[in-house]
């Protein structure tokens, strides 16, 4: 499935994603973030470079890429803003639950517009009283003859009131995880309604609204797989989704780094600059340290999705645990070395702290992913 990319290939294509993030994203985070402003029209052109369907099969127009390609991908697009790498994360996560679980006619009708980010996608799993506890949903999708009805609320949905297509996971069964399905809604059905634009921390240059479902009716071939299989869908995508969301803390971090190790050298204090003294040395030395690490832990994580490693989850919760903790550590630590200057917009220190403390929180907050990862371990030791 995935293109086979030469080290040449691979440090071209990481290229572009550089020169688009650095010319199309960062000179207008700040803005974007000021205004609560979703730049669809940048999408757009981020869907003509193939950023829209990173791990999309070739046939409907994706790049194919593997997961190791796209940590690297996140990363770079973070570096220029943190808000809307992680709207292209969910939306190629979106993308792909439909290329994989779906059939071909499924495939054809909604992935070319997802792949040329023409058509948005937001994923709808998350209730008011479901989060961490996902099998708790309690939306539900009744069969009618040969159509779903919808009703339930959806929370905290990226790009909702924006997008075209929404992946929902729905009961259509008994309480639990196996009487989950999924199933697509377009954005046109009638009674798919949405909440107001959430006032956030961060993340402002994404819409975040409630998806409302009242009488919603689709098709039954508006399904992905079979019923009962939604839970398993949902939690594969988060497996890639873990990983995406570590590497945007990763890049958005390794940002604000750079900005750091630059400030330390030209501010100067009692007669000297900030990197003569012998604690902001050690303290950059510790920031590296902790990026190094959760660059090397995604990369190990998203090389075992492609092999379809048997320890996947684990190795993805371990890996979105790290990096997210050490992306918000060493952002804050950026900020800190800035002094007064890091607590102004314009500066952009400010504005990825605020983003990237979400990321501890959303694919599965970071106290889950322990969860995951311990019960991994001691399931080993029996």
């Amino acid at each position: 499935m995935y293109a086979t990319l030469t080290d040449e290939d691979r440090a071209a294509l990481t290229g572009a994603v550089r020169d688009f993030a650095t010319a199309r994203l960062a000179p207008n985070a700040g803005q974007w973030d000021a205004e609560k402003h979703f730049p669809i029209d940048t999408l757009q052109e981020a869907g003509e470079l193939g950023l829209g369907g990173i791990y999309v099969r070739e046939d409907v127009g994706g790049a194919g890429l593997s997961r190791l390609d796209a940590a690297a991908i996140f990363e770079e697009l973070a570096k220029g803003d943190t808000t809307i790498a992680a709207y292209i994360s969910i939306h190629n996560m979106v993308a792909w639950m439909i290329d994989e679980f779906g059939d071909q006619e499924q495939r054809e009708r909604w992935l070319p517009g997802l792949v040329a980010m023409t058509d948005l996608g937001s994923y709808c799993l998350t209730e008011p009283g479901a989060g961490s506890d996902a099998a708790a949903i309690t939306t539900s999708a009744r069969r009618e003859g040969d159509e779903y009805v919808l009703n339930g609320t959806k929370q905290f949905i990226s790009g909702a009131g924006s997008s075209a297509v929404y992946v929902v996971m729905a009961r259509t069964g008994a309480p639990g995880s196996r009487g989950i399905s999924a199933i697509v809604v377009p954005a046109e059905t009638p009674g798919l309604t949405f909440g107001p634009n959430e006032k956030k921390m961060g993340w402002n240059a994404q819409p975040t609204r409630q998806v409302i479902f009242e009488d919603v009716r689709v098709p039954v071939g508006n399904r992905l797989g079979e019923e009962g299989d939604g839970f398993g869908i949902a939690m594969k995508g988060l497996n890639g989704g873990r990983v995406n969301m570590g590497a945007c803390s990763l890049g958005g971090a390794q940002w604000a780094l750079d900005k750091a190790t630059a400030y330390v050298h030209e501010r100067e204090t009692f007669g000297a600059p900030l990197a003569s003294n012998q604690s902001i040395v050690f303290a950059l030395a510790d920031m590296e340290t902790d990026l190094q690490a959760a660059r090397a832990l995604l990369q190990r994580a998203a090389t075992k999705m492609d092999e379809k490693a048997a320890d996947v989850a684990s190795a993805c919760a371990l890996a979105k645990r790290f990096a997210t903790d050490a992306g918000f550590r060493v952002a804050n630590e950026a900020l800190q070395l800035h002094g007064g200057y890091g607590y102004l917009h314009e500066y952009g220190i400010e504005r990825v702290v605020r983003d990237l403390r979400v990321h501890q929180i959303l694919e599965g907050t970071n106290e889950i992913m322990k969860l995951i990862v311990g019960r991994e371990l001691l399931a080993g030791a029996r």
